[in-house]
């Protein structure tokens, strides 16, 4: 959220259970132009031609039943916008102190207005740099006596947004997110709250040294065996905390989701029903409590281990949310997206079902952010890989309801 690029730009991913062949060299897809028509409000890829499905598996790696063989919109353009970095981020563990300072972009009239709600509630902040300045929010580092802070403040474009009410909520519900971690302590990792205003839409957390997995929403290279065995370790602990069921909220309502992709045309018929009667099955399956958000640009790999950042999304969701958020951006690592459907499969059919669920909406989510008009060559290959992942999500699910 406030490393020094912990936002998502999007980057192409990849499906199944083998990499792309030469994936490496592959750059980054553009972003896509701030003209394009935004996703509504709230509510990850192609595969390789050559890729094989292990026996008694699905494409997913999840394993068949015997005798066979998941998300919220965002508001990705306002994203994408805040992924235009003032800084190259800070080598891991390397002090505040040791950063370059532009005076001149403490000085734009967004970024004054930012610190002057800011000196409101933190008179004693003394700005350092301008993390990010984008068309959501406004991340500026500073430092409150000795001690390294980062304020983030709504952006003014924002007040101008058509999304204006629906960001003030998700700022409204990040800060509710800190204050509860302050009476009930998470067993991860995160930023500790400093200070907040709830009206103006201020929040001052503590500076966690460390570099984001990722800076880019799929990123071409994915983080080392060891690093994505960490993150994974990290969310799975989130997921398996059971904090007082009234501190947090559900995020996401499945059935209007469902039908909401059905209508625009990106679930058929046959999805739509096939998703529906795994949903039918899992009316009485407890809730687990998701990030929500579980990008790699939302997790530093700080020396101390892996730290959450940006909580916006965070409350109850179908098991396994975190895990198919995952899932869609690493696609290039296959060794991570099978412990991934491993850790998916480890709770049992019910799991299994409520990661499928999960998967196949969080990837009608990425289709709809990406594939839009004046894509460039990159973003549609991009394109072409989510459809073919989106695909591989179908196929696992239709399996799933012909075993029940």
């Amino acid at each position: 959220m406030y490393s020094s690029a912990t936002t998502p730009t999007p980057t192409a991913t990849r499906t199944a259970l083998r990499p792309p062949t030469a994936a490496a060299g592959r750059p980054g897809p553009k972003q896509v132009p701030p003209g394009v028509r935004p996703v509504a409000p709230r509510g990850a890829e192609g595969r390789s031609a050559d890729a094989r499905v292990p026996v008694g598996r699905t494409a997913l790696g999840l394993r068949a039943p015997e005798t066979a063989v998941p998300a919220g919109q965002r508001l990705p353009l306002a994203r994408q916008a805040d992924s235009q970095l003032i800084r190259r981020p800070m080598r891991p563990g390397a002090p505040v102190g040791a950063e370059r300072i532009d005076p001149s972009a403490l000085q734009t009239p967004a970024v004054r207005a930012a610190l002057a709600s800011v000196a409101r509630i933190c008179p004693a902040f003394t700005p350092r740099q301008v993390l990010r300045e984008g068309s959501r929010h406004i991340l500026v580092a500073g430092t409150i006596g000795r001690a390294p802070v980062v304020a983030k403040c709504l952006a003014p474009q924002a007040v101008r947004s058509e999304y204006f009410e629906q960001l003030v909520a998700d700022f409204h519900h990040e800060v509710a997110v800190y204050r509860a971690f302050v009476r009930h302590r998470p067993p991860v990792r995160l930023p500790r709250l400093v200070a907040a205003d709830h009206d103006r839409c201020v929040l001052v957390m503590e500076r966690v040294p460390g570099r984001p997995a990722a800076r880019e929403r799929h990123p071409v290279n994915a983080p080392t065996p060891g690093e994505v065995r960490a993150l994974l370790g990290a969310v799975r602990t989130l997921n398996l905390w059971r904090p007082p069921s009234d501190v947090f909220q559900p995020r996401l309502d499945y059935q209007l989701e469902i039908a909401r992709y059905h209508s625009v045309g990106q679930l058929t018929d046959r999805d739509a029903g096939d998703l529906r009667g795994l949903m039918h099955g899992l009316g009485h399956t407890p809730l687990q409590l998701c990030h929500g958000d579980a990008l790699l640009s939302n997790m530093l790999l700080a020396p101390s281990g892996p730290v959450l950042v940006d909580w916006e999304q965070a409350g109850w969701y179908l098991p396994g949310y975190d895990l198919a958020v995952l899932w869609s951006v690493l696609s290039g690592d296959t060794a991570a997206r099978r412990q991934i459907s491993q850790l998916a499969q480890s709770g049992g059919t019910m799991a299994r079902d409520a990661f499928l669920v999960n998967l196949v909406l969080v990837l009608m989510r990425e289709i709809r952010l990406y594939d839009v008009p004046g894509a460039g060559e990159e973003q549609r290959i991009m394109i072409r890989r989510l459809y073919d992942d989106a695909a591989l999500a179908r196929r696992a699910v239709r399996a799933a309801v012909g075993t029940r």
